[in-house]
Parts: structure tokens; C-alpha cells; sequence
């Protein structure tokens, strides 16, 4: 049968056992209930800047080339042939003098067809006005004899009136000489309405045939041209550029051959982010930046089309430009928009968007910390931006890309 047995007592060592655990417990539940640690940043590899308040002058800033102000493109009038250079790029030139010789065999002998079809044109003028003469004075031949033959019957009728009256012809007489009369005027009334015809056709007829010999003296006057433009030449003075060809090369006709520029007078062509370009007008102050010197300058021209993102601006240069200010010389420009006066501003963020509402980190607890806070940015500049609130003078903002803790925020600065 079964015995029943004593409980047996609890010890020390039971009690501290339970109570460890339970301890344990306890702290599992408070660590979870923990908001995870802030990451840590380090001081160096951050942009830290204060929030100010004065004069602000807007300013947008893009790279360029140096241009010249005044190109003269030298083309091809006609496919030729090279034969001979007289100059090369990079040489300084005088107008009239010449830089290229070259032929084309078809292009003489189209020249001599057309001053020959020129001489035919003005031979057949000739010719044409010869024979319209010719043809007046007959026709005033003709009209002076039907003048004659018109008077003759008009007093032959004039006459047999008087005889029919004194009975010496008969009347049928009489009426034959007046149709002869008035047959006379009508032949008369028609060879002279024909000479004024012939008269008024004549000047049509010769400025018909003189404005053909006008067309061809024109068409053979520009094959001369093309023919003389085979002896290129440059047409101002100037430093010659990009003239690449080599001698026995076929050029076609439209070919662009070489340049001539004005070195001194050269301007600076931007490429502003498109973001940036709205703001900037024509006749707006600007710098440019040769490395070798920094050049005043205005807008003169903005391009209306971005490409690839950036909008072509051109600036005039003032004074005397810097050595080593060449041609496609790559620069930097900036260009003065405008200046806001007496507005809280700081160090522009080197993320997010350039206005509008932003996450800025702020310093706090000494700097040993930054938490994110709200900021709303108003008009921009090349290194400085606008704030409309959320900052307030002499706060600390990080400006550097934190978009590795848009997750978090807070962070610890070490």
C-alpha cells in the first residue's frame, strides 16, 4: 500500500534562484521596450554651419567655354579640288589674302556655256530690235500711202459732186468715187491703229528679251563668282582656325573650310542648370573665372530651350581680358540674380531639394547630438540658402548628405 510522504521545506537556495529569474525577466521586458541607439556620426566627416541673418547676394554659378564675339565662316561656293594652301590655322590673316587654291575643270567650262549664252541672248536682243524697226518704218511706209491714196479719193469725190451737178457724169459715178473715198479712210484708220499696235508691242517684245539677257547675265555672273571662289580668300582680318584640309582633297560644295575670329573679342557661353536659369535676365552683372584672372561681365543672351539639363547663357566681356584668354578657353562664370537684404540664412544643403520644405539635423545638447527638424528654404544662391522658418539665428545645422538616416531622427556626434 502507499505511503504518504512529508512536503519537503524550501530552502534559501530555492528562493534566490526564483528571484534571479524573475529579475531577468524584468529586464528582458524593459530593454525591449527601448528605443533602439542613435547612430553615431563622425565630426570630421560632416559640414556643419550656423544660421545667420544679413545681406544675401543670389548668385547661380556654371561652367563654359570662351568664345569669339564675331565668327566668319568660310564655305565652299563650289566642289573643287585642293591644290595649293597658302596659310594654316592658328596664323594671323588680313583680309583679301589668300588661304586656299583649288579647281574644278567643270566649273570653267559651265562658266564659258553661260557668258556664251549670254552673247546669244544679246545678239537676238539685237536682232529682235532690228526687226521691230524694220517693221515700224514699213508700216509708216504703208500708212503714208494709204495718207495718199485716202486724200487722192477723197477730193476724186469731192470732184465728181461738182461734175454730177453740171450733168457731166452720171451719178453712178459719183457714188463710186465716194465708196472709193470712204474705203480709202477706213484702209487708212486700219494701217495706222496697226502702227500703234506694232508701237506699243515693240517695248514688250524688247523688255521681254532684255530681262532673259538680265537672268543669263546673271547666272553667268555668279558661275564667275564660284569660279573666283576657287582662290579662297579670307574676308577680314583675323586669326584663321580650323582649316584641316590637305592637298588633293575633293571639298563639296557647302563645305565648311576654316574661320576667321577676332581674338580680342571674345565672350564667355554658360551652361546653368535649368533649375538655376529662370531667374537670370538679360543685362544681369556677372564674373568669369579664366584661372588666370576674373573678367566683369553682363548677360547678352539666354538661350529660350534647356539641353541636357542646362541652359546655354552668353556674357559679354568688359576690359581688357587676362593672357592666356583664348579661344575655347574653359571657365567658370557667375552671375548676380539679386540681392536680399536683411534675411535669415545659411550654408546650402548638399542634398534635397533647393526650396521648399527639407529635414535639416540640428545641433543640439552642446553639439554632441543633432535632431532632424522641419525647415522651410526660400530663395537660393550658389553656397547660400534662405530660411523661412524652422531655424532661428545661431542654430547649427548639419549640411552635409544624411540621407543614410532618413530612417532616424536623431544621431550622436562624435
Amino acid at each position: 500500500m502507499d505511503i504518504a510522504r512529508a512536503p519537503q521545506k524550501k530552502t534559501g537556495r530555492n528562493v534566490a534562484i526564483g528571484a534571479g529569474a524573475a529579475a531577468v525577466i524584468a529586464a528582458t521586458i524593459a530593454l525591449s521596450n527601448l528605443d533602439p541607439a542613435a547612430p553615431t556620426v563622425q565630426r570630421v566627416a560632416i559640414l556643419i554651419d550656423s544660421v545667420r541673418q544679413g545681406d544675401v547676394v543670389r548668385e547661380v554659378r556654371g561652367p563654359g567655354t570662351l568664345v569669339p564675339e564675331q565668327i566668319r565662316w568660310i564655305t565652299a561656293q563650289a566642289s573643287a579640288r585642293v591644290e595649293r594652301k597658302s596659310a594654316e590655322s592658328g596664323e594671323r590673316v588680313v583680309g583679301g589674302q589668300v588661304l586656299l587654291e583649288m579647281s574644278n575643270p567643270d566649273l570653267q567650262i559651265q562658266t564659258m556655256q553661260a557668258e556664251q549664252q549670254v552673247r546669244q541672248a544679246q545678239i537676238e536682243l539685237l536682232n529682235l530690235k532690228t526687226s521691230l524697226r524694220s517693221s515700224i518704218l514699213t508700216q509708216e511706209g504703208v500708212v503714208a500711202t494709204s495718207r495718199t491714196a485716202f486724200i487722192s479719193a477723197r477730193q476724186e469725190a469731192e470732184a465728181a459732186d461738182s461734175l454730177v451737178k453740171l450733168r457731166l457724169i452720171s451719178p453712178f459715178e459719183l457714188n463710186n468715187r465716194k465708196a472709193q473715198a470712204e474705203e480709202a479712210a477706213t484702209r487708212l484708220r486700219v494701217e495706222q491703229e496697226r502702227l500703234e499696235l506694232q508701237k506699243a508691242a515693240i517695248d514688250s517684245q524688247i523688255a521681254t528679251q532684255g530681262s532673259q539677257v538680265v537672268q543669263l547675265e546673271a547666272i553667268a555672273e555668279r558661275q564667275r563668282n564660284r569660279l573666283a571662289s576657287l582662290s579662297v580668300r579670307a574676308p577680314e582680318t583675323g586669326v584663321l582656325q580650323d582649316l584641316t584640309l590637305q592637298l588633293g582633297q575633293w571639298v563639296p560644295e557647302g563645305t565648311t573650310l576654316a574661320k576667321v575670329v577676332q581674338p580680342g573679342r571674345l565672350k564667355a557661353v554658360l551652361r546653368i542648370p535649368e533649375s538655376q536659369a529662370k531667374d537670370v535676365v538679360l543685362g544681369q552683372r556677372a564674373t568669369v573665372d579664366t584661372r588666370n584672372g576674373i573678367v566683369q561681365g553682363r548677360v547678352i543672351r539666354k538661350d529660350p530651350a534647356a539641353i541636357q539639363g542646362t541652359v546655354t547663357i552668353d556674357v559679354s566681356l568688359e576690359g581688357t581680358l587676362p593672357p592666356g584668354a583664348v579661344p575655347d578657353l574653359s571657365v567658370d562664370g557667375t552671375i548676380q540674380i539679386e540681392r536680399l537684404n536683411n534675411v535669415l540664412h545659411t550654408g546650402r544643403p548638399a542634398f534635397g531639394a533647393s526650396s521648399g520644405r527639407v529635414g535639416l539635423f540640428k545641433l543640439v545638447d552642446g553639439g554632441s547630438a543633432a535632431i532632424r527638424v522641419p525647415v522651410e528654404l526660400g530663395r537660393t544662391s550658389v553656397n547660400t540658402v534662405e530660411i523661412l522658418s524652422g531655424l532661428a539665428i545661431g542654430d547649427q545645422v548639419i549640411l552635409s548628405d544624411m540621407t543614410q538616416y532618413a530612417n532616424t531622427d536623431r544621431v550622436r556626434i562624435k
